[in-house]
């Protein structure tokens, strides 16, 4: 695909964790719940379907699904959750660098674990945590050890050394009822960091209780170093983007492809982010937009605090969104997160293209169900870009 040059600008908005699945007491998704007029106005008027964002069947992390929305194969770009954590922390990576995403945890006392997620911990208690780990786990070894605060119950390590490799498996068994797993060597060559992270989980589990703030253990997964992927001026031509969210991992994975960071609160307010989308409208092309709270709440099962995020999402965003004229307009997810299922899912994501280009679909709102019906069919997210390009007159014709 050649690319060139053009005015129009491209906005993409992702609702995170927006595809679901039918409730048994609500008899609907939560999008199909939530009221949605304006998203289902802007449906009738634009080219609607659903994507895939991995293959079929595959259930994608935050990360491959927003890569897979920005156009890079997750397969070929598979990127550990722990590097996006700390470039969206505004860490600066150093040489021998790996990181983890963590999880702040509560077990019982014979090791099983009971919250993953610690009842989303305050970030304020989060930032206690690391600074006591911190000081009391400062170097194992020949390796330096350093704890970030994240967001909620969310933290990255970092390990710096001679010797460490990514390869190594999770201490993170993903359900509750079960205890912490025990970190492997993948390679030969990753023992030494498999060795060095169950040493940080046996300290991290004799300090925590100590202090009684709440968590007493940490899980760990998304070992990374830093990547080196292509970069979206030089992928799509586009030289000013800029990625609006609260969420650090988001920022971090758009720091990765070279996206500008816009300034934001901790808090997701949408306000604030249609504040920042207008104030910064005529200094950007392409805009990334990001909304946490739908898929929070569906990993905690609440269909309803889900629904609200989506009405309120549709209420704030969207109106200052299609009110700027001659642009093309995206709203997808980058996952589907049913609170029926109170997790990430496989199933595929609406999504709806804007542009006066656009054939109509005319179907009656934006679900699952109706997007189905959409003249865009069911394809892969990471032809999403290609597609918004088009409409934005950023691509030249094929061949004579």
């Amino acid at each position: 695909m050649e690319l060139t040059k053009s005015q129009t600008k491209i906005i993409l908005l992702s609702i995170d964790g927006l595809g679901g699945v039918d409730h048994p007491e609500y008899d609907k998704t939560e999008l199909e719940y939530a009221a949605t007029p304006n998203l289902d106005q802007l449906a009738k008027i634009s080219e609607t379907g659903l994507i895939t964002h991995v293959d079929f069947g595959v259930t994608p992390g935050s990360g491959p699904g927003h890569l897979a929305l920005f156009g890079y194969p997750p397969e070929e770009y598979l990127i550990g959750r722990g590097v996006l954590s700390a470039l969206g922390v505004g860490y600066k990576p150093k040489r021998n660098d790996i990181f983890f995403r963590g999880n702040l945890a509560i077990q019982d006392n014979n090791g099983i674990l009971t919250d993953r997620r610690a009842g989303r911990v305050s970030t304020e208690t989060t930032q206690k945590i690391m600074e006591i780990l911190n000081k009391e786990i400062a170097q194992i070894g020949d390796i330096k050890v350093q704890f970030l605060p994240e967001k909620e119950h969310r933290f990255v390590l970092i390990l710096n050394g001679e010797g460490l490799q990514t390869d190594i498996t999770d201490t993170d068994p993903q359900v509750t009822g079960k205890p912490k797993l025990e970190s492997g060597a993948l390679t030969p060559g990753s023992s030494k960091t498999a060795e060095i992270i169950n040493n940080v989980v046996s300290k991290i589990d004799t300090i925590l209780p100590k202090y009684k703030l709440g968590p007493n253990t940490a899980l760990f997964r998304g070992v990374s170093s830093l990547p080196n992927i292509p970069q979206f001026k030089d992928r799509y031509l586009l030289d000013k983007t800029l990625c609006i969210a609260t969420y650090p991992m988001y920022k971090g994975l758009s720091t990765l492809v070279g996206m500008t960071i816009a300034l934001s609160p901790d808090d997701e307010d949408l306000n604030h982010l249609a504040t920042t989308f207008s104030n910064n409208y005529t200094n950007y092309e392409f805009f990334f937009i990001h909304v946490k709270k739908a898929d929070s709440y569906g990993e905690d099962g609440n269909f309803l605090a889900k629904a609200k995020v989506i009405e309120q999402t549709d209420k704030v965003l969207i109106p200052v969104i299609t009110a700027k004229q001659d642009c093309v307009v995206c709203v997808t997810g980058d996952h589907s997160t049913p609170a029926i299922m109170a997790a990430h899912s496989w199933h595929p994501v609406p999504v709806l293209i804007h542009s006066k280009f656009a054939r109509r679909s005319l179907i009656n709102s934006f679900s699952e169900r109706e997007c189905s019906k959409g003249n865009l069919g069911t394809f892969p997210a990471q032809h999403l870009m290609k597609l918004l390009l088009a409409h934005a007159q950023k691509t030249k014709k094929f061949g004579a």
